[in-house]
């Protein structure tokens, strides 16, 4: 594997452009699962506590020998521990389980919205920042609105917004919002979960170059700037997912595949969601 391409955030610190995911992996498959994706290079690795697989992780990062300070590892905590007080209990309960002395990148994992706290936890978190207990903090699931409303009430700007994003949702308003407050795009469920994978445009694309559609969507995630982390745990795939930096599409590819958007959310509606 080439390395990974590095993304600079806000903050100075830089993160691999391409992760590799843990949602829906259970604590049990995601030690194989991380074990392989480091093995084959990966250096960023996607948790939460929702995935009740932090163990898991942080077990097979520690037998990789890959030293820690060269995986960027982030996680998340959900909004059922919102709260100043709660939050940092969350995120203390997220390190141990990890059984690690700092996360790279801590993420509040929907704005929910309805309970209307994330202001204030957002508040609390910096000091995790202060306490160098994280590198950095960022958001997940944030709509422009939540977005505006942490800037504007706030002393930090998150670094990195996670969202779901693939070819038939391509969230080009809200990407645009994010280059003007200068918020790095992460794509989670980036293949559309394979649906995505397809359709007739990707697989024309994929055909021409040679390549798999999984690897042309995620190629177009890396020529779109987005920090993108494709999940799977079959070997040949986390394989598979790594090996896109031999070649390159087209602008015309990134053009036709940007016109597959279709506003298709396989998630819930930030706005509407409150965990």
């Amino acid at each position: 594997m080439a390395d990974s391409p590095l993304t600079t955030l806000n903050n100075g610190i830089q993160i691999p452009q391409l992760g590799f995911g843990v949602w829906r992996v259970s604590n049990e498959d995601s030690i194989p699962a991380v074990t392989k994706a480091l093995e084959v290079g990966y250096r960023h690795i996607d948790t939460a506590a929702l995935y009740r697989n932090e163990e898991g992780v942080g077990q097979a990062i520690r037998a990789s020998g890959v030293p820690r300070e060269e995986i960027f590892v982030t996680t998340k905590l959900w909004p059922t521990g919102f709260g100043r007080e709660t939050a940092l209990a969350g995120f203390e309960a997220s390190l141990k389980r990890l059984d690690m002395e700092y996360v790279d990148l801590f993420l509040l994992h929907w704005p929910a919205p309805g309970r209307d706290l994330y202001v204030e936890t957002w508040q609390a978190l910096q000091k995790l920042l202060a306490d160098d207990r994280v590198r950095a903090l960022g958001v997940s699931n944030f709509a422009a609105a939540h977005l505006r409303r942490l800037v504007d009430g706030t002393d930090t700007t998150p670094v990195l917004n996670q969202v779901e994003l693939h070819p038939t949702l391509t969230q080009a308003d809200l990407r645009e919002t994010h280059r003007e407050l200068g918020i790095a795009t992460e794509a989670w469920s980036p293949l559309g979960q394979s649906e995505d994978l397809r359709h007739p445009t990707i697989r024309q694309i994929a055909a021409r170059v040679g390549r798999t559609p999984a690897q042309v969507v995620i190629r177009w995630h890396l020529q779109a700037g987005n920090v993108v982390i494709p999940k799977s745990t079959t070997p040949a795939r986390i394989e598979e997912n790594v090996d896109v930096f031999g070649f390159e599409l087209s602008p015309e590819d990134v053009e036709a595949i940007e016109a597959l958007d279709a506003g298709n959310r396989l998630g819930p509606d930030p706005e509407h969601f409150d965990g």
